[in-house]
């Protein structure tokens, strides 16, 4: 077999396996393991007097060894081209969460089809605030705003490390994220303990944040909206979720933001967009339409860009 193709086969194998599967979610998996990890010495460490330095030093020890760990492995499987193979598409495969997000998505619709608390329920899966009194429309906003950035997070940064940094990157790049989501919060409990891992997050995100904006631009067809991305994309307290959700709310001539309830206090953000409507099943499923339409320009930007940067080495 070429072996350019080779090369490229992990990622692409990776990316069918994510198309049909979606997250494997009753096997073991790489990010429940990081989880696992960050509780660990969240648990132990996240008390006491300097708890911004412990934090930190657990964040930067965890990334760090996410990726040393996954270099050391796949340069030990060099020689058998075959496993290390099957081994980076399955680290890959688990990195990538762009059909899970949408099954859940379209899970939310439908659970709302039914009754406004199977609404409610079913979004509670996929996003962090409290959902116990949102309305019908604002369920709607919050399942298109996760997907929105779940395109960022889960698909286009994932694979903007990849290109870069090949296998390791990704790797490390999903611990940056995992930690970010689990003690990256601005609460009593995680505010210094969590501080440095958020602000990584800020730094790896910056530029695949921007580049999925770009992207959803693109695959809507409209290429006017950039200006409304640079409008309101910078209005979100967020650094990098305004972007792809401004894209979004663009493309579906919305409005997303607005005060949201995380752990029983109140957060207010900016509204992204100006034109307060009703969000329909026929939204969802143009927004799925871009997403994946976006995911996939992705993937050939990344298999490409990878591809090159190995052929220079």
């Amino acid at each position: 077999m070429d072996v350019a193709i080779i090369k490229l086969l992990p990622l692409l194998l990776a990316w069918c396996l994510d198309l049909i599967f979606g997250d494997p979610a009753r096997l073991p998996h790489l990010i429940v393991g990081f989880g696992k990890s960050i509780s660990f010495f969240e648990h132990r460490l996240n008390s006491g007097q300097h708890r911004m330095a412990k934090g930190a030093c657990v964040a930067v020890g965890l990334i760090l060894s996410a990726y040393i760990a996954t270099w050391v492995l796949i340069s030990l499987l060099t020689p058998y081209i075959w496993i290390k193979t099957a081994v980076e598409t399955i680290i890959i495969f688990y990195c990538l969460a762009g059909t899970t997000l949408i099954r859940e998505v379209k899970m939310v619709f439908k659970a709302l089809d039914r009754s406004l608390d199977a609404g409610r329920r079913q979004v509670a899966r996929i996003v962090g605030r409290d959902t116990g009194q949102l309305s019908a429309t604002e369920i709607r906003t919050a399942a298109l705003e996760t997907l929105s950035e779940n395109l960022s997070d889960g698909v286009v940064a994932p694979l903007f490390w990849y290109a870069l940094l090949g296998v390791p990157g990704i790797v490390a790049y999903k611990m940056v994220n995992t930690l970010d989501s689990m003690i990256g919060y601005r609460n009593a409990r995680y505010k210094a303990f969590g501080c440095v891992a958020a602000r990584i997050d800020d730094v790896t995100n910056f530029i695949p944040a921007r580049l999925t904006a770009l992207l959803m631009v693109i695959a809507s067809g409209q290429p006017s909206l950039l200006g409304f991305v640079g409008k309101f994309g910078c209005r979100h307290a967020s650094p990098n979720s305004g972007y792809p959700e401004a894209a979004l709310a663009g493309a579906l001539d919305c409005r997303f933001g607005g005060p949201h309830d995380y752990f029983g206090e109140t957060v207010h953000k900016p509204f992204i967009g100006e034109n307060e409507r009703e969000l329909t099943t026929a939204d969802m499923r143009k927004a799925v339409r871009i997403n994946r339409i976006a995911e996939t320009i992705c993937v050939v930007l990344a298999g490409a860009v990878r591809f090159l940067i190995v052929e220079m080495l």
